[in-house]
């Protein structure tokens, strides 16, 4: 994460970013340290075991003719697909265009027509029930963060799972994510005029993704049951099967749990917590450290340049800018201690052999040096972000 973070720092101050000094500790004193591999895990985490190296190539975007696909349609699949076929992203066409013909599906369309021919207004709008297949093409998911009904309410809903348009103010649940997103990254600012628009977040590769895509105005839950439900459990299926270099999957409550249940996790990184509603956010939510998880763990699959995930929702922000400074500031105090240090110890290892007989010198000596390194390296330990970072 380091090459990240100070590759956003230094372009905020308008400087060239530095290479991170190696083994700036105590311990590169004494000698390497020893490696201990180790994984982020948590009650609510469960981490894959694959390495990046190791998850081979991406499987090749099949060949997809839409002209002729259409062409293929009978005229009532064309008029009641026409929704898909005009707004649908391509590559996700592509991967859904069997499953769209399905009677299941066609017949949650016939709905979706009978609802809107006895007035019956839903959201979000038409050509927003897809928007997080344009923000979020197939090919560039990363993390898929599973909601469950679209906002009921005007204004609201517009394609994207916890996400709204302004004017309207971020919802509940939603300000319950950014203080989560807070803790994780403090330099992590909410949007201006309590915004709560999400799309930079899916224009970097995260998939907000709800269970149901349509909702009834101010009746939750009015358009469950009705086979919205199958078609995103299709699209989850999808991104775990085909997205094989890896994704991050976070499911924030039991009906989320449930959609991710099958979902590999010696291929993918699973995150469980409760929702974010003000109902259950307190039992865990805000410590659940999940968009930090999510940045080491895709850092390791992805590299530090290209895998993490700016969360940051502020025009010309990032959330890694503060860190890289953080960065260069302890690195100069690491070294600076670490002089110190080695140099004490040293001045205290030929005290102790002024002062003690002959015979007994050497194991005062080595006593000496092993107690300053131990608690050098104890000390190193406590102050060391990465190790802090991943624990949940």
């Amino acid at each position: 994460m380091s090459t990240l973070k100070r590759k956003a720092a230094t372009q905020a101050a308008g400087a060239d970013a530095k290479k991170p000094k190696q083994n700036s500790s105590i311990m590169s004193f004494f000698g390497p340290p020893k490696v201990t591999p180790s994984a982020a895990s948590s009650s609510s985490s469960t981490a894959a075991t694959t390495t990046g190296a190791n998850a081979g190539p991406e499987p090749a975007a099949p060949k997809f003719d839409k002209v002729k696909w259409v062409a293929s349609l009978t005229p009532e699949q064309r008029e009641l697909l026409q929704l898909e076929i005009t707004t649908l992203h391509h590559s996700w066409l592509a991967l859904l265009k069997d499953e769209i013909t399905t009677k299941e599906f066609l017949d949650l369309k016939r709905f979706l027509n009978r609802e809107t021919a006895a007035g019956k207004k839903w959201f979000p709008p038409k050509e927003d029930v897809y928007s997080w297949s344009r923000h979020t093409p197939f090919n560039n998911v990363k993390v898929v963060i599973v909601g469950q009904d679209p906002y009921h309410n005007h204004n609201q809903a517009h394609g994207l799972a916890f996400s709204v348009r302004p004017p309207t103010p971020a919802p509940p649940s939603l300000k319950n994510m950014y203080t989560c997103l807070k803790n994780d990254y403090p330099s992590f600012t909410p949007p201006p005029n309590k915004g709560g628009l999400l799309t930079p977040w899916a224009e970097r590769g995260v998939l907000m993704l709800n269970t149901c895509l349509t909702v009834r105005v101010h009746e939750a839950n009015s358009h469950s049951n009705r086979g919205w439900e199958r078609f995103t459990q299709r699209v989850i299926d999808l991104v775990a099967t085909k997205r094989t270099r890896g994704v991050v999957f976070m499911a924030w409550g039991t009906p989320a749990a449930k959609r991710v249940q099958k979902v590999d996790a010696k291929r993918h990184l699973v995150l469980k917590a409760v929702h974010p509603s003000p109902l259950s956010a307190s039992r865990g939510y805000f410590t659940c450290r999940h968009f930090r998880l999510a940045n080491d763990w895709l850092a390791t699959r992805y590299g530090d340049d290209t895998g993490p995930v700016d969360w940051a929702l502020t025009e010309g922000a990032s959330i890694f800018a503060k860190e890289g400074e953080d960065d260069e500031a302890a690195e100069h105090s690491d070294a600076v201690s670490d002089s110190s240090v080695a140099k004490k110890v040293l001045e205290d290892a030929a005290a102790a052999a002024v002062d003690k007989k002959p015979n007994t010198s050497g194991k005062t000596n080595k006593k000496a040096a092993s107690v300053a390194k131990s608690t050098a390296a104890e000390d190193d330990e406590n102050v060391a972000p990465e190790e802090d970072d991943v624990e949940a």
